[in-house]
């Protein structure tokens, strides 16, 4: 093979080279000022409840504030939950939710002040009709 066709093959790799990392570099530094601008990464948690249902809870500082998501996750809908959420034990936020199709699930999204020190976030739920509790914990700071 002759130099030639080497060079215009290394040639070829090495521009589709650059104009790869435009496009991978791209999304990260899009991402860079959301993560910057937070301060601190968010935190996520999820297990199991006392029957079928499952919970998830994630919680990250949005503007000097905590942006919490609580979810429960259950096969059946309809069914009515009684839920809380409490920073370093303290209650902050609670109410009822119904399940709903299709997934069977109910989300309670909150912003709470963002206490000083590490705020560990609990979320309880209790199932009204079957008594099926789900808890889990999250610590940000």
């Amino acid at each position: 093979m002759s130099r030639s066709a080497s060079g215009s093959r290394s040639l070829a790799g090495r521009r589709a080279f650059v104009v790869a990392i435009p496009v991978l570099v791209l999304p990260l530094a899009a991402a860079l000022p959301a993560s910057a601008k937070s301060g601190r990464p968010g935190v996520r948690a999820s297990g199991a409840c006392s029957g079928p249902s499952h919970w998830k809870l994630s919680a990250k500082t949005d503007n000097g504030r905590i942006e919490v998501e609580a979810e429960v996750d259950t096969p059946a809908n309809g069914r009515t939950w009684n839920w809380q959420l409490a920073d370093q034990g303290t209650k902050v936020a609670s109410g009822q939710a119904v399940t709903h199709a299709p997934s069977g699930s109910f989300t309670v999204q909150r912003r709470l002040a963002n206490r000083a020190g590490t705020d560990v976030i609990t979320f309880k739920a209790r199932a009204l009709r079957s008594g099926e509790t789900c808890q889990g914990t999250v610590r940000l700071g």
